[in-house]
């Protein structure tokens, strides 16, 4: 790992209170309990990174009574390590002979209306429901509001996770070379993610030539050649759980004059959703100035994505950056700005930093050039 990462420890207390403000918000709800499974629900909550297995793992929270942690035995010692006691956490395992789901049933009221996470899996949710003779509810709506707004230990996190998704991408030159294919270059970037700060890779986009006019492509075999762009989207989550999110458009060898101006509409587009980023204005404002730019030079039937997403435990979540979403931006708001043009069967391009909301206004966790970077 590189010498230049240096986690931020989260306090315990953060954790706790957040666990309280989830039980607290179960109200608005109408449900009683808060079950979370494994995944990024878990992970804000208790910083408990707990693998998703087909045993039920699940923390259960009921506002004024002590949370608990319902988990298989053969996970018990790595719930413990993850501190979760410290956290007030009380720890209940179960043997393979055991009914996970009616032990959790057992530690709710009579006939209790429950809420689970969004990325529950159906077979738990359904196991459940069965359980309670009463289909849960979704805990999303409470959860992402909890989660859209950082505290300053969460802001600190994304700057240090943009800052080595940074140092990856300023070793591009290195890695994108006519010759080599998109899958030789993504195995060097997914290296690179990980030296330089990331516990895993998240994601690896290498989209060269024709390829870069789709948004989401991975990475193939094609072999990279001079006179063609690339495409490179990147990002990994760190050890403390949060997550980077970064896109720089490359060149090699002699630039298009035509793939020039567009780029530089592209850098004008972000630049003008960046200005727009301000406290009390709305995502689908921020959304249409990088739309209208776009569309004044020719490119607006060509970007076909949202402007951004919210990131922190997940690499998308809310808020979302799109036409149609009138959500206030907040001080503690993080999210992507990340504007594209994607021209089929010839080319395209993004540009993509994420900001952090501050009561002095949007800031940039990513620093590279945002210009069109010539190899």
């Amino acid at each position: 790992m590189s010498a230049a990462y240096t986690a931020v420890v989260i306090a315990p207390s953060e954790f706790v209170q957040r666990m309280r403000r989830a039980a607290d918000s179960l109200e608005a709800l109408g449900a009683d309990a808060l079950v979370v499974t494994p995944g990024p629900a878990l992970r804000y909550l208790t910083n408990y990174d707990a693998v998703a297995l087909e045993r039920l793992t699940c923390l259960v929270l009921q506002p004024g009574r002590e949370a608990v942690l319902v988990v298989p035995a053969l996970e018990y010692p790595a719930a413990l390590a993850a501190g979760v006691e410290a956290l007030g956490i009380q720890v209940v395992s179960w043997q393979e002979d055991q009914d996970a789901v009616a032990m959790v049933v057992e530690l709710l009221p009579y006939e209790a209306v429950i809420a689970v996470d969004d990325h529950m899996p159906a077979t738990k949710v359904l196991a459940l429901a069965q359980a309670m003779s009463s289909m849960p509810v979704l805990a999303g709506p409470a959860l992402n509001a909890l989660q859209m707004i950082k505290s300053s230990a969460e802001i600190d996190e994304l700057r240090i996770a943009g800052a080595a998704i940074d140092r990856v991408h300023a070793r591009m030159g290195e890695w994108l070379q006519a010759g080599r294919s998109e899958a030789q270059v993504a195995r060097d970037i997914a290296e690179a993610i990980v030296a330089e700060g990331h516990a895993r890779v998240d994601f690896v986009i290498v989209a060269s030539g024709p390829h870069s006019a789709s948004a989401h492509h991975a990475v193939s075999d094609r072999i990279l050649q001079a006179g063609e762009p690339v495409v490179v989207d990147i990002g990994g989550t760190t050890p403390s759980g949060y997550c980077s999110d970064e896109t720089r458009t490359y060149w090699l060898g002699k630039p298009d004059q035509q793939y020039l101006e567009h780029c530089a509409a592209l850098e004008r587009a972000q630049q003008e959703a960046f200005d727009a980023a301000t406290i009390g204005a709305s995502a689908q404002s921020v959304d249409a100035a990088a739309r209208q730019v776009l569309a004044e030079a020719g490119l607006g039937e060509y970007f076909v994505h949202r402007t951004g997403h919210g990131i922190g435990t997940s690499t998308h979540e809310e808020p979302y950056i799109v036409q149609g979403n009138p959500q206030e931006l907040r001080a503690g708001m993080a999210f992507s700005i990340e504007p594209g043009f994607y021209i089929p069967q010839r080319w395209g391009a993004r540009l993509e930093d994420i900001v952090v909301m501050t009561r002095e206004g949007a800031q940039r966790v990513n620093h590279r050039p945002r210009g069109l970077t010539l190899l």
